[in-house]
């Protein structure tokens, strides 16, 4: 009995074609990124402890929604630092120079000089330097990333003097209307304080990459440009998340803005300390919404899933015999498996492809159902490691 070959139409190939660069683009409210211009090795203590206030920060109750705030910053204000990024840039005679690319802030998470802070405030940059609300300029050195989660990590050799360190929290256990300070560098505004309240809790963000950052803390306290890498603060000085977007028209602050849960950067943190970048599972091949394509004019077999557009070598999809679209003997092109589920989850978009795997361990086996050819088939994968390639990835100094 001769198999049957789902082919593709000329005209079905260009919308495939096209469908895939812009959902590549994708569809996103208008979040403005900034910051731009806008592992766990043994030895290293990040202050991810629940211990008491600070010295220096009085117990909320026993004073004033004042003085607590000139508390938190005279006590913290001196951890938040001020990061400044440059790039390599070329002349008509191949030159080459740094210059200033932009800045952001960041927290001092340990002892040793690591500093958290986004990933797009250091992303392409050649160069980093810090410093600290004075004339000392500190060189820094790219530790590690993770576009996933738009967070990073880069190091200082500390002073003699020391460090002041701030302490993470708990994001798992906040309310709205709760009181946050955010500590910052605006436009270039070294240390600059805001205050306001948790205005919403769980909301969907996106990181540059597209990646859904899920949980993100909403709050009206003044975010601007500069602010991206600092930490949003609780009345005990403890950082419940690292500010990094907002949500505006005009590029300023409008009281919408967004800190990722300091519990992701609890998770991801370890990893880039030891790695350099985040170990996740991956599938290892480039994905397309069925849905989408759809509406783009496709007529696939299967009205969701996620169309297998090609696989990389190495990879967990490529290892299990999958396979992506290709080209038979006589020229016609072979459309790909497509992914209607994981596990028995649905596989709508993309973004249920990432919730699922977040919640999956390197070496795991999934049962990934597919449509091949008009069938169902349900195949053994295991989950291998991918390395995490960006060509927007800092070099990593020494």
């Amino acid at each position: 009995m001769k198999k049957a070959v789902y082919q593709l139409s000329a005209r079905q190939i260009l919308f495939l074609a096209l469908a895939s660069a812009f959902i590549a683009v994708g569809v996103t409210a208008c979040l403005v990124n900034f910051g731009n211009n806008w592992q766990f090795r043994e030895n290293v203590n990040v202050a991810l402890a629940e211990t008491a206030p600070p010295p220096g920060i009085s117990e909320p109750s026993a004073v004033s929604d004042e003085q607590n705030s000139i508390e938190v910053y005279k006590t913290l204000a001196p951890g938040v630092a001020f990061i400044k990024t440059s790039e390599k840039v070329g002349n008509f005679y191949g030159e080459e120079s740094e210059r200033e690319s932009g800045n952001g802030s960041g927290s001092v998470i340990d002892a040793m000089g690591h500093i958290l802070t986004n990933y797009h405030v250091v992303e392409n940059a050649s160069k980093l330097t810090v410093s600290f609300g004075d004339d000392k300029v500190y060189p820094a050195t790219f530790v590690g990333g993770d576009p996933d989660t738009d967070l990073a990590v880069i190091k200082i050799e500390p002073p003699r003097t020391g460090l002041t360190v701030i302490s993470l929290g708990d994001s798992d256990r906040l309310n709205v209307g709760q009181k946050v300070l955010a500590i910052g560098n605006p436009f270039g505004l070294d240390r600059t304080l805001t205050t306001g309240v948790i205005s919403g809790l769980q909301r969907p963000i996106r990181a540059r990459n597209d990646r859904p950052i899920e949980g993100a803390i909403q709050t009206d306290a003044s975010i601007n440009p500069g602010n991206s890498g600092g930490p949003l603060l609780d009345k005990f000085g403890k950082m419940i998340g690292i500010n990094s977007q907002i949500l505006s028209r005009s590029g300023g602050s409008v009281g919408v803005g967004f800190a990722i849960p300091v519990n992701i950067a609890k998770r991801v943190v370890p990893q880039l300390l030891q790695f350099g970048e985040v170990r996740r599972p991956k599938l290892g091949a480039n994905l397309i919404s069925v849905e989408q394509l759809n509406q783009q004019g496709l007529r696939l077999p299967v009205e969701s899933g996620l169309l297998i557009r090609n696989v990389l070598d190495g990879g967990s999809i490529k290892s299990a015999g999958l396979r992506g679209i290709s080209q038979s003997s006589d020229g016609r092109v072979v459309l790909g498996d497509i992914v209607t589920a994981v596990d028995g989850e649905k596989m709508r978009n993309l973004d249920d492809l990432y919730r699922f795997l977040d919640k999956k361990q390197i070496g795991d086996t999934v049962q990934v159902e597919i449509s091949r050819d008009n069938r169902t088939l349900t195949v053994p994968v295991k989950l291998i490691p991918v390395s995490q390639v960006s060509t927007g990835r800092p070099v990593r100094r020494n």
